[in-house]
């Protein structure tokens, strides 16, 4: 008798194992295939920065990644329900499961390697919204200011002549990989009597600690006094510019909120007068709600494929019935927790929104199947 028990218990362990197996890895093909889609349209974002600011590709790719937890976090939930729906109505249409539910397995057994894949993902989800998101998202926001604000990307352009401040203007006929500049101009008006123009072979950008300066050698200086109209030239072998007078170096003075962790922002002071909360205040509440109850979606849409393709006897005709269904529930399921967000940012309270669209769903199943169940009991009285 033991014996007998003990081989039930392994055939159940190496059928959870294959199910689990096939989800994990449909599941794997489908998050490459959304993330690529999401990568390709997101990334036009970046063409500005490619154009204008010769911003190289190892640093283009860099920014995609620390955007990738963001876009995971939405695409999570919605492969591991595609990845359970593709496999378990494969399995069906192959007469596997068939096979496995005449053997004695119950539909909750089957529905069990489905939910641990569930819970995985949404264990994988509060990291990255969590954590991964707001860390990624401020290195991502940083680097985006930092690129924005270099003075090696806005001011060295190649054959432009760039005004860096009023009264100054800087030219660069060529830069070379290795960070040196050929053929440098640099023309500064900023004194009202006299104005200098320097001229060098070539040079580079450096980065002080006072601030940036342009190095030049073997160049000259041509300086030209207004009210005198005496010019004035100087040969040099090496010359240096300060560039701290032309503008100050720019700060972020704010962070965005994708930014900031969940304890942030339900930390933010942002109450008007009479404890009424304002608009951003709410959208800070709204956020940090959102990323606690995103990641249970993925539970509740792995339930909703389960509920569709176990509903009643499994069909040798195909589940395209049952499929449809479904997609539709998930589709509504996404819209209602959309919606959620539109009116928890518009009134205070309603960020329960969130949750509810989460358990609705699985009290409707319930209920549907409890139904079910009295009516079939009913039927054969």
């Amino acid at each position: 008798m033991r014996r007998g028990v003990d081989h039930r218990v392994r055939q159940l362990m190496r059928i959870n194992s294959y199910l689990q197996r096939q989800v994990f890895t449909a599941m794997f093909f489908i998050i490459i295939a959304l993330t690529a889609i999401i990568w390709l349209t997101q990334s036009l974002r970046f063409i500005e920065l490619i154009v204008n600011r010769g911003l190289p590709f190892s640093t283009f790719l860099y920014l995609t990644v620390l955007l990738m937890p963001a876009w995971l976090a939405g695409v999570l939930p919605i492969a591991v329900f595609a990845a359970v729906l593709f496999v378990y109505n494969r399995l069906i249409n192959d007469r596997e499961l068939i096979i496995i539910s005449a053997v004695g397995v119950s539909p909750a057994r089957l529905a069990r390697p489905a939910l641990v894949c569930a819970g995985v993902t949404v264990l994988a989800c509060y990291a990255m919204t969590l954590y991964l998101q707001p860390v990624g998202y401020r290195a991502f926001k940083e680097l985006q200011f930092s690129i924005r604000h270099n003075y090696a990307n806005i001011l060295l352009r190649e054959g432009v002549f760039t005004n860096i401040a009023p009264g100054v203007t800087l030219f660069v006929r060529e830069r070379t990989e290795a960070g040196k500049l050929r053929g440098i101009l640099i023309h500064d008006a900023r004194d009202a009597n006299e104005t200098a123009t320097v001229i060098a072979e070539r040079g580079s950008l450096l980065m002080t600690p006072t601030g940036p300066q342009v190095v030049m050698e073997n160049g000259n200086r041509q300086t030209r006094n207004v009210v005198t109209k005496r010019l004035t030239l100087l040969y040099f072998d090496r010359y240096a510019i300060d560039l701290t007078a032309t503008s100050g170096v720019p700060q972020r003075t704010s962070r965005d909120r994708n930014e900031l962790f969940v304890t942030e922002l339900f930390s933010a002071d942002n109450v008007q007068e009479g404890a009424v909360l304002n608009r951003q205040t709410l959208e800070n509440h709204a956020e940090g709600h959102r990323r606690l109850s995103s990641p249970l979606l993925a539970i509740t849409l792995v339930l909703v494929a389960i509920a569709s393709l176990f509903s009643g006897e499994f069909s040798r005709r195909g589940q395209g019935l049952r499929i449809a269904l479904a997609i539709g529930s998930a589709c509504a399921v996404q819209a209602a927790f959309l919606a959620a967000r539109y009116f928890a940012v518009r009134t205070p309270g309603l960020e329960i929104l969130f949750y509810l669209v989460i358990v609705a769903p699985v009290i409707i199943m319930i209920l549907g199947a409890s139904f079910r169940r009295r009516a079939h009991a009913a039927g054969p009285a």
